[in-house]
Parts: C-alpha cells; sequence; structure tokens
C-alpha cells in the first residue's frame, strides 16, 4: 500500500486545504478540465450550451479533485484517473440539472438555474446527456470494475432522490429516514469518487476500503453542512436565500429534531411554513428560532463533525504522507463553513 509524496511540495500554497488540494492535483485536473469540456460537446447547440452554462458556472470540483487525489496517493496510476474524475463530474452536474426540475428552483451557484434559462424538458435532456457521455469515458478506461463502482452509485443516488421525494412534507420522516437519503443522494457518489481514485492509483483491497470510507464519511459531513447553511448555519443568522429547502418541504435534520422535541405550536408553526413556496422572510425566521431554541442548527453540525473524524480515521491506516494529511484537512475544513 505504498503511497506517493507530493511533488508540489514546495509550491504548495498556505491557504485553506481546498486550495492546496487544487494545487496537488493542478496538472491532472487541468487534463479532467479539458476532458469535460470536450465531452460536452455537440452537434445539437443547445446541448454544450446548457451543459458549459452549468458546468462552467463556479465550484471547485471538489468530487473529481478528490478522484484525482486518491490516485495520487497510491501514486500507481495509468492514467484512467482523469476518464474517472470527468465522468464523477458528468454525474454530479446531471443530477444537478435533474433536481433544479424537481425542485422547481431558480437559482444555482449565484445565477439562474439552466431550467430557468432553457425550460424543465432540455435541463432533464440534457442531464441525461451528461450521464451518457458519463459512462461512455468509464468504459473507455475498460475497468469494469471501477465501472461497476459508479454505475452503481448512479442508481444509488436516482434511489435517494426519489425517497427524498417521498419524503417530502411528511412530518413523521425519522432521523433515520434523513440518514438513508443524504447517504445515498450524496454520500454514495464522495464514496465512489474516492473509491475508483483509489483503484486507478493500484491500491490494494484495503486502500480502496479506506478510500470508499472516507469518501463515504466526507459526503454525510458535506451535506450535513449544507443542510445546516440553509438556515444560515450555526447561528441561525438568516441570509439571502435562507430556508429554501423549507419552502421545498425538505425534511432535513434541523427540521426533524425540533418536530420531534418542539411544543404543540411550535410544530404547527414548522409545519404552517414547510412546504410553503411562497413563505415569507418572517415565517423563515421564526422556524428558526425555533432549531435555535432547540439547536438543532448546532446539533446538525456536531452530527457533522462526528462523520468527518470518522472521515480522518479512515484513513488512519494508511502510510504517512502529505496528501494523506492533506485528505484529512479537507474534511475538517468541510465542517467548518458553518462556523
Amino acid at each position: 500500500m505504498a503511497v506517493s509524496v507530493l511533488t508540489q511540495k514546495k509550491n504548495a500554497p498556505t491557504g485553506n486545504p481546498v486550495d492546496k488540494l487544487l494545487a496537488a492535483t493542478a496538472d491532472d485536473m487541468a487534463k479532467v478540465n479539458s476532458l469535460i469540456l470536450s465531452r460536452a460537446e455537440s452537434h445539437v447547440d443547445m446541448v454544450p450550451e446548457l451543459a458549459r452554462y452549468l458546468i462552467e458556472s463556479g465550484g471547485k470540483r471538489l468530487r473529481p479533485m478528490l478522484t484525482v487525489a486518491a490516485a495520487l496517493l497510491f501514486g500507481k496510476g495509468k492514467g484512467n484517473e482523469v476518464n474517472f474524475a470527468a465522468a464523477v463530474e458528468f454525474m454530479h452536474n446531471a443530477t444537478l440539472l435533474h433536481d433544479d426540475v424537481v425542485d422547481e428552483s431558480d437559482m444555482r451557484r449565484g445565477k439562474p438555474a439552466a431550467r430557468m434559462v432553457w425550460g424543465n424538458k432540455a435541463s432533464i435532456l440534457v442531464g441525461d446527456f451528461l450521464l451518457g457521455q458519463a459512462f461512455m469515458m468509464m468504459v473507455e478506461t475498460g475497468d469494469i470494475q471501477a465501472l461497476g463502482v459508479l454505475s452503481a452509485a448512479s442508481a444509488v443516488m436516482a434511489e435517494g432522490e426519489v425517497f427524498q421525494l417521498a419524503k417530502t412534507g411528511d412530518l413523521t420522516t425519522t432521523e433515520a429516514d434523513y440518514a438513508e437519503v443524504i447517504r445515498a443522494k450524496t454520500a454514495v457518489l464522495f464514496k465512489a469518487a474516492c473509491e475508483v481514485g483509489a483503484m486507478s492509483g493500484g491500491a490494494d483491497a484495503a486502500g480502496r476500503a479506506a478510500l470508499a470510507q472516507y469518501g463515504l464519511e466526507l459526503g454525510n459531513a458535506f451535506q450535513l453542512v449544507d443542510d445546516a447553511l440553509d438556515y444560515g448555519g450555526q447561528s441561525g443568522a438568516l441570509g439571502k436565500n435562507v430556508g429554501d429547502d423549507l419552502r421545498e418541504g425538505k425534511m432535513t435534520l434541523p427540521v426533524i429534531l425540533a418536530l420531534a422535541e418542539g411544543s404543540e405550536a411550535e410544530r404547527a408553526i414548522i409545519a404552517g411554513a414547510l412546504g410553503k413556496v411562497d413563505a415569507s422572510e418572517l415565517e423563515v425566521s421564526q422556524v428558526v428560532a425555533i432549531f435555535n431554541r432547540h439547536n438543532t442548527l448546532a446539533r446538525t453540525l456536531e452530527k457533522a463533525r462526528a462523520h468527518a473524524d470518522a472521515a480522518v480515521e479512515a484513513l488512519a491506516g494508511l502510510p504517512d504522507s502529505e496528501m494523506k494529511t492533506l485528505l484529512g484537512e479537507v474534511v475538517l475544513h468541510s465542517v467548518s463553513r458553518a462556523s
């Protein structure tokens, strides 16, 4: 389970861990980005227009970076990690296009969602195109095992989205239900991204399992933080676009905990705003106040930190290296976003 040493050590930035990961994976990610843009091409003009609108709209491409980083960690790659990383990003962007239609979202990454520009039908179909391209890039590697990992992840992610849809506005949703939703819709892709990266880097069975567990725990932590951030983070301070999950009727952990522990009057306030598309800022602020009284946002972040700790622990059996340390720092940094 030999682990490589980062060649970028002398040039590594002193910024946050994600910036350091950007520097550490820069050479391979340049290839990934080039492949992403080339595979978004089509003779049907609307396809590349819509695809590039989303792909180039921002974000640091954490999931494909993790694929590349996992390959670099083991240092025995043959180049397949580039295809896998691009495939992971296409899978992720396809789900974003589909999710925005399902959730009727108006904004994505700070600008109008693709469905607001091209419509719902085009968004769904271009999402399907990206999934098709993702599987083509997987097949081109000839690695059937890795193809199996990513294919299985795609199916589980769809199940997770359907399960979340079924639970929308369901006041009986349990913590266990919620844990299954975030595992399936978010954590599984993080897991697959890290696992196929390790496989392409020449990891043995133990190394592959370690990176898969790392990715799963990181994904869980990432989604828990996102769900707290929707209500302003740990402090519950209201800001722009706060409360979208509430208006969409999503049964996230802050809601579930407050419903379980709140008074009858508090539960009525939450139920009245849940799934109300035009819920006012006052209504959202009343719900956030209930969360603060029951400490549900801070407790959601506590769970995120527990998953982050588990992600770091998953790497414990690997030989020490710069990349191992950096991957640990990245997961801990991910839960500091809502502090």
